[in-house]
């Protein structure tokens, strides 16, 4: 789509230069409408460079910013690539860019949209509006379940109190 941003641009700067802002978590409903334009034409760009630079072109499909999953998986990916690449160096992290292609990897499977990779746009499913009373049901689920009712207890606890009750057994 749009080559307006160059991801290399977004690597650290040089020594000496002036620190760049900490990069910033991206939710997209919080955002305002001007800001989630601007930050779509940056993952735009992003994604473009992405799909050349990885051969992702027949997996992540020309219409990808039309599936919300596909643009949350994205830009989870960025954020990260831009955590690794251009974010300070932590101490523990010396295949910080290997651990991200991996991620890159892990994720494109469900980057790929079987629907749309004629190059035809399909409409995601529609949303299964819940049944009637399904909100009362999860409602008593919570009240009454023992998930989640029963009291705290650490899975350890038990056998803390088995191995206690043989150290104080008679002998």
């Amino acid at each position: 789509m749009s080559d307006s941003i160059n991801p290399a641009d977004l690597w650290p700067m040089p020594p000496g230069a002036a620190a760049k802002p900490e990069p910033q978590r991206w939710v997209w409903a919080a955002m305002e409408p001007q800001e989630r334009r601007i930050r779509m034409r940056e993952l735009d760009a992003w994604v473009d460079w992405l799909r050349r630079t990885f051969e992702l072109h027949n997996t992540i499909t020309h219409c990808w910013y039309r599936h919300s999953a596909v643009v949350e998986h994205l830009t989870a990916l960025y954020t990260g690539w831009i955590r690794t690449y251009a974010g300070e160096e932590a101490p523990g992290r010396e295949l910080a860019e290997a651990d991200w292609i991996n991620t890159l990897h892990n994720f494109v499977p469900r980057l790929q949209l079987a629907a749309c990779a004629t190059g035809t746009h399909q409409e995601p499913p529609l949303i299964v509006p819940p049944q009637p009373g399904s909100f009362e049901a999860f409602e008593l689920y919570l009240k009454l379940s023992d998930a989640t009712s029963a009291p705290a207890a650490h899975p350890a606890a038990a056998e803390l109190g088995r191995r206690e009750a043989e150290l104080n057994a008679p002998l």
